[in-house]
């Protein structure tokens, strides 16, 4: 067999998001990275291909610099093939061509300087794949990139044609594309070594000089639980080496550039939109994973799955934007900069002078802000932890800023003499949203959803108060009101794991029937229990949380505001409710007006209009409630009841930001802290995502049946800025 061995690519894919905690990268590097390395390098008759994404590469280079300059030397020695990629990780899709492209020739660029590396391919985020992405990636330089067998699958493909590689195309421009073998996927680093190579035997004997392709995340080996005993500590790593080496008279271990370079493609195929196949499956709505699985279950039963497994396929990756509203949101945020950034550098040009290298720090931000794992959720991903969704806003918003500087005005160079307040369908629903924003704030709105505000950015700490996420069932949820448990012992794959970070989680589980932002008018019954709002089951006596408004914007000298109407029914009866929001030039205050009209006097109305603030967590002494004399009331985790108050503040010191509400009028408040039971590799576990903050009045009118209040919203970071000496989004070019 030695004329025609089989070669075996294996390809490690490392990767940290945006915006992981240091201590997350550390752990990582010191169970995987490192150990992994040190393995490899003993076995110098063994070639791989290594992907690091690069806002890991940015960490490791800062951080161990030692060991990047090991991947060189490997790199010099033919021993690693660097994969290349987009720079920050984004889901292509997901981003505009000239981000896509963008991207792509930035970390090609870095790493041929960094490394030395003649990167050929590329690794594709998540690997979710739709044909018209061959176009962008071929423009960036890339030669090849990997999928799993499942996509060649969803072309029509079996098994047995899958033991090479591929020819695609997309408008004349080719692309080789390479199968990965989710049978590998499973069984390293699981299984034994030699379950590994009697199934590459077969392989072999079946097709000589075939090529057999294992791409999965580099963290399997050390990182995932249980993993880092069984690999490093118990030999699986050194055994799985040596039984390789043991094996080459027919076994070739290479990389993905040899095998291009032997081995002619099998063909040509036209590869269907798609990602492995567990996120498929995850991009479905709650109810039809379940379903799914137990369609799978009853097949499996029958006997019947295998003959049909190659025909299933799940969900849509996009559809992850209407499964998460807030994925939407971020999502066309991070588009709002995108063009904008494009816009300003097709103006202003770019250059070597202070502000095309201002446009550059902004577009390395965005780039920063596309990193993907905030914009998903399954076993992995990040829509349901907090601080990676923040990460991302803090890029957007920081990019914003600098593109503000670029253009000579912005909250760094003390610049109040601005206030703007524009209408767009910004949020890509088919509707108008509002903008209100001056050097400090900047408030999304969507009349059209309840006249909530979505998105409130503080742009000196660049911090999105309304990153929050809505409590909504998840087909995982079965497992955990059914409290099964099978403890962590082991290495089992990660998506064959039941583990409960905390007990009581199934008491824990609570959902909601409306989007967790700000200004949520609802109106309950006077008597409305407290424990009822708390858990998102207290009943809606009106239809006003969801419904359209009425806008229209007024400028003055100095300030903006944007009025809201709606006319609805509450109880039965009309109502006509009126809300304004202003913003001034100077300062960082919203002014919030509400004038209810028409209202009847025989019945007692209860208006509670929401607010939720992001970014604030639980459970900290930093981070607390004052009253109107400064008297702390809890950490931002304590479910208030206040009673006639005029003011509440709400601080957190780690933020360095303080954010005071005043009422005009004696008001009575409740607050509580908004958490999900979500799940993670780690496990299931409950998650803080917002402090929720109700003034609630019981409504009376006037003789004429009117009613108004007026409260403002300050958010104060001069804590913050004094503390930072230097603006929150100080950048270091990466590329």
């Amino acid at each position: 067999m030695m004329n025609q061995p089989l070669r075996l690519v294996l390809v490690l894919h490392n990767h940290q998001p945006v915006g992981n905690f240091d201590g997350v990268f550390e752990q990582a590097y010191r169970d995987s990275y490192l150990p992994f390395l040190d393995v490899f390098e003993r076995y110098e008759g063994l070639r791989i291909a290594l992907h690091t994404s690069g806002s890991l590469m940015e960490w490791l280079d800062e951080h161990h610099g030692e060991y990047v300059d090991r991947l060189s030397g490997l790199v010099a020695t033919g021993r690693i093939e660097i994969v290349g990629g987009p720079l920050m990780e984004p889901i292509l899709p997901m981003i505009p061509p000239r981000d896509r492209v963008g991207q792509i020739v930035a970390y090609r660029q870095w790493l041929e300087n960094r490394l030395g590396a003649n990167v050929r391919g590329m690794w594709m985020p998540e690997r979710v794949w739709e044909q018209s992405l061959t176009t962008d990636i071929v423009k960036g330089g890339m030669e090849y990139t990997v999928l799993d067998d499942f996509h060649f699958k969803n072309a029509g493909l079996a098994d047995e044609q899958l033991d090479g590689y591929y020819v695609t195309e997309d408008d004349c421009h080719l692309l080789r594309v390479f199968p990965g073998s989710e049978k590998l996927r499973y069984l390293l680093p699981f299984q034994e070594p030699q379950e590994t190579i009697d199934y590459l035997r077969s392989v072999a004997e079946r097709r000589p000089g075939a090529i057999m392709v294992f791409g999965d995340d580099g963290e399997k080996f050390g990182t995932w639980p249980g993993t880092k005993q069984h690999v490093y500590e118990n030999g699986w790593l050194g055994r799985f080496f040596e039984a390789l080496q043991e094996n080459s008279d027919w076994l070739k271990v290479t990389t993905p550039a040899e095998a291009l370079e032997s081995v002619p493609p099998l063909g040509k195929v036209y590869i269907p939109e798609g990602s492995y196949r567990e996120m498929t499956e995850w991009s479905l709505p709650a109810a039809q994973i379940n379903q799914y699985e137990d369609a799978q279950h009853d097949l499996q039963d029958a006997g019947k799955w295998d003959a049909i497994q190659p025909f299933v396929r799940g969900g849509y990756w996009r559809n992850f934007k209407v499964k998460y509203p807030e994925t939407n949101a971020m999502y066309a945020r991070m588009q709002m900069v995108s063009r904008r950034l494009h816009q300003v550098a097709a103006n202003q040009g770019e250059g070597d002078n202070a502000e095309g290298q201002l446009i550059e720090q902004a577009r390395l931000e965005l780039y920063r802000g596309q990193c993907n794992c905030s914009y998903w959720h399954g076993a992995f991903g990040g829509t349901y932890l907090p601080h990676l969704r923040n990460a991302v806003f803090e890029k957007l918003i920081a990019a914003d800023n600098l593109l503000d500087e670029a253009e000579g005005r912005g909250w760094r160079s003390g610049d109040d003499s601005w206030v703007e307040v524009t209408t767009e369908d910004y949020n890509l629903d088919g509707r108008p949203e509002v903008r209100l924003a001056n050097s400090r704030l900047m408030a999304l709105v969507a009349p059209a959803d309840g006249g909530q505000i979505y998105e409130l950015d503080v742009n000196s700490i660049c911090h999105n108060l309304g990153a929050t996420l809505t409590r909504r069932p998840e087909a995982y949820h079965r497992k955990v009101l059914q409290g099964a448990n099978q403890g962590d012992d082991g290495a089992a794959s990660i998506h064959d794991r039941i583990v409960f970070k905390q007990e009581g989680l199934e008491e824990r589980l609570g959902y909601d029937s409306f989007r967790r932002n700000s200004l949520v008018d609802h109106f309950y019954a006077d008597d409305v229990n407290f424990d009822d709002v708390v858990s998102g089951t207290a009943e809606e006596m009106g239809n006003f949380v969801h419904g359209t408004y009425e806008s229209k914007l007024r400028r003055g000298e100095g300030r903006v505001q944007l009025q809201m109407t709606r006319e609805g029914s509450v109880a039965g009866r009309q109502v006509k409710l009126t809300k304004g929001i202003t913003l001034n030039a100077k300062g960082s205050t919203l002014e919030i007006a509400y004038l209810l009209e028409n209202v009847p006097s025989d019945i007692g109305l209860h208006l509670a209009p929401e607010f939720n603030f992001a970014g604030l967590p639980s459970g900290a002494d930093d981070r607390y409630f004052t009253d109107t004399d400064g008297n702390q009331l809890g950490q931002l985790g304590t479910q208030l009841n206040l009673q006639g108050t005029s003011g509440l503040a709400l601080t957190d010191h780690w933020l360095g930001i303080r954010i005071g509400l005043t009422f005009e009028r004696p008001t009575n408040v409740w607050t509580y802290p908004v958490e999900t039971v979500s799940q993670s590799e780690g496990g299931f576990e409950l998650v803080h995502q917002s402090v929720a903050v109700v003034p609630h009045w019981v409504v009376i009118p006037d003789a004429d049946g009117r009613w108004s209040a007026t409260l403002r919203v300050e958010v104060d970071t001069t804590e913050a800025e004094a503390r930072l000496g230097e603006p929150a989004a100080e950048v270091t070019a990466a590329t």
